[in-house]
């Protein structure tokens, strides 16, 4: 049983790059301005490395904000242009553009100089097919007719994220004959990106994709990255692989029919972003949540613009999630936890993480790591959110511990956390913690 003692919430920040140890358990990240990243080893444990200073290579925003100017000059309220923004993920030769706009499933050239081969399947759902698929398949074929489109729809919810579900892709895949040349296409929020991605990265030991993401969450967060898998009854997300789309297309359109929960959940990731790496955008969305919840379309171009670019960098200094990219995951061991203890999809995942990242937060602060300010701050801006500050009444201690054991973080049985430690947009991923902090946190929220 939970409660909703000090219920607050929090995300990590963190630029990095290749210097670090990917082996230690704990590392500190400092970031100041874009511009500029600083790592810092830890005083004690396994990483010391001393002090490292490194400025990234002036070309290298230029390639992650490709077509775009700084997102924080951009005031909202300017007129958008139906020119995409594009922010590219830079992984060298694997290196892909991320599309940003509205009506971009209008401009069929976008999708179509992604696509290789012949023969395409899109993978959608139950919910988002009758809106968009044949907006797609139009997409894909509109004076291109040497392609042909499969399709196959799942059931929506993340409770069908599972190796099941998964086989009717295949299934679809190899009864189309489908070759290694074709193209599988994403067209649905976070579940569907995952399994598809996962799909094409198994079917014939790897075929192209790309996602078309449709909600918040998946625009700012799941579909970039190459993070592709499925659940496991024990864990969520335990299976899977990295592997990394053609294209992501964001067609800011679709977020029209997202219903208000669910757009609700995707600003948790948005609001992470902000916490763990660039306070200048979290002081942007303490200024303008009304505005996010309102649906203003300038200001969530904005948003999802600027966390593609956060996403886009880590993803580009560490693909393979050895020390970097776990930052982007604050809140997420305690949220996965709440998703797996609660049933797949009672719970969205955003709301699992706000309420996770808000534990994350009160075992900083029990730390003595970060000021109650920030922890006001926090709990204040999911609450507008509206978001969860607190799990759900049924998680216990016990089931948190059970289910945070075969966290993908644990390594040789030892829990890695993300934590704030310092002003806003510093944190740590580490192992040294004290033990008493954690089990204080848990029965802060547990009743039992």
């Amino acid at each position: 049983m939970a409660c909703s003692t000090n219920a607050f919430s929090l995300s990590l920040s963190s630029k990095s790059a290749s210097d670090f140890n990917p082996n230690s358990s704990d590392f500190f990240l400092r970031v100041n301005k874009p511009a500029k990243v600083s790592l810092r080893g830890s005083s004690s444990g396994e990483f010391n490395p001393g002090r490292v200073a490194l400025s990234r290579p002036s070309g290298l925003r230029g390639r992650i904000c490709a077509n775009a100017t700084q997102v924080m000059d951009q005031s909202v309220g300017e007129k958008s242009s139906k020119v995409p923004t594009i922010v590219e993920v830079d992984l060298g030769t694997r290196s892909y553009p991320i599309y940003i706009g509205s009506g971009l499933l209008n401009q069929p050239e976008l999708l179509q100089k992604h696509v290789h081969g012949k023969k395409v399947l899109v993978v959608t759902n139950t919910t988002i097919a009758p809106l968009y698929l044949d907006k797609v398949i139009d997409a894909l074929t509109k004076g291109n007719p040497n392609v042909s489109v499969e399709t196959v729809i799942l059931p929506d919810g993340e409770k069908y994220k599972n190796m099941e579900t998964l086989m009717k892709v295949f299934d679809k895949a190899i009864e189309s004959r489908l070759d290694r040349k074709c193209t599988f296409v994403a067209l649905g929020g976070g579940v569907i990106g995952d399994m598809c991605g996962f799909a094409a990265a198994s079917f014939l030991r790897g075929v192209n994709f790309i996602q078309i993401p449709t909600t918040v969450m998946a625009q700012v967060d799941s579909s970039v990255g190459g993070k592709t898998g499925i659940n496991h009854p024990l864990g969520k997300n335990l299976i899977g692989a990295f592997y990394q789309p053609q294209c992501v297309l964001v067609d800011t359109d679709t977020l029209d029919t997202l219903p208000d929960r669910e757009l609700a959940s995707g600003l948790a990731e948005v609001i992470k972003y902000g916490l763990i790496r660039d306070a200048e955008f979290f002081e942007w969305q303490e200024k303008n949540m009304e505005k996010l919840m309102a649906r203003d379309p300038d200001a969530f171009a904005y948003a999802i613009k600027r966390s593609c670019e956060n996403k886009a960098e880590v993803v580009s200094l560490d693909e393979k999630e050895s020390g970097l990219r776990a930052t982007l995951n604050l809140g997420h061991t305690f949220g996965h936890a709440i998703e797996t203890g609660f049933g797949y999809g009672e719970w969205l995942h955003g709301e699992a993480v706000a309420a996770g990242t808000v534990m994350a937060v009160d075992m900083s602060y029990r730390l003595g790591w970060i000021d109650s300010s920030i922890v006001k701050r926090v709990n204040d801006i999911l609450v507008r959110a509206k978001l969860p500050t607190a799990p759900p009444e049924i998680m216990t201690v016990e089931m948190f511990k059970s289910v945070m054991a075969v966290d993908k973080k644990v390594a040789d049985g030892l829990l890695r956390l993300i934590l704030l430690k310092g002003p806003l947009g510093n944190c740590v991923f580490t192992g040294e913690y004290d033990r008493k902090a954690l089990d204080d946190t848990l029965k802060a929220f547990c009743k039992s």
